[in-house]
């Protein structure tokens, strides 16, 4: 559990979700400056081959996603040590959001993540516009921390778990859809 265990923590649940909304930032936005670094190798492709590629790495996201392929993501398949959080908590929490936030450590189950860092490669766009999409991400995924601080719910995980496979389904579906009509 990221949150502490009530009023009588000598540290706020509140902080907690902000120390680690932070790292969930940094995490997104470094990932997203080597993103742009790296992209300049793909500057010399011409802009209809990189736009083409986007769409099919999109497509093949989406039947991932629906289960008509089996494509493994190229991921770390274990969460990060619950030590990292056992001793230091804010500096924990902050390391746990940024190692969470860069994407590359965590388990992602979805392929739209995926989908995004290979079209901000492939499109080589300005670094501001590929900073903005890489802090994004991390408050994306500190959105769902805090709803599910703020909902104090005890069947979140219960709705989650059900509505999981049709939102990752809808969201492939709908990033395929969107930049098909972008091209």
């Amino acid at each position: 559990m990221l949150f502490s265990p009530g009023w009588r923590a000598p540290i706020r649940q509140g902080e907690v979700l902000a120390v680690f909304s932070l790292g969930l930032l940094l995490g997104g936005t470094l990932s997203a400056a080597v993103i742009w670094l790296a992209s300049g190798l793909t500057a010399p492709l011409p802009h209809a081959v990189r736009a083409g590629l986007i769409i099919a790495v999109a497509a093949l996201a989406a039947a991932r996603d629906i289960g008509l392929l089996k494509i493994p993501l190229p991921q770390n398949s274990r969460q990060i040590p619950q030590e990292v959080l056992m001793h230091r908590l804010r500096t924990g929490t902050l390391q746990f959001g940024f190692e969470m936030g860069t994407g590359v450590r965590t388990y992602v189950s979805a392929s739209s993540p995926y989908v995004l860092a290979l079209g901000l490669f492939l499109a080589h766009l300005s670094a501001p516009a590929t900073l903005l999409a890489g802090a994004t991400f991390g408050a994306g995924r500190s959105l769902s921390a805090a709803l599910t601080y703020w909902s104090r719910s005890e069947t979140r995980d219960a709705l989650i778990t059900t509505r999981m496979p049709p939102t990752k389904t809808l969201t492939a579906l709908s990033l395929l859809f969107a930049l098909a009509i972008l091209h």
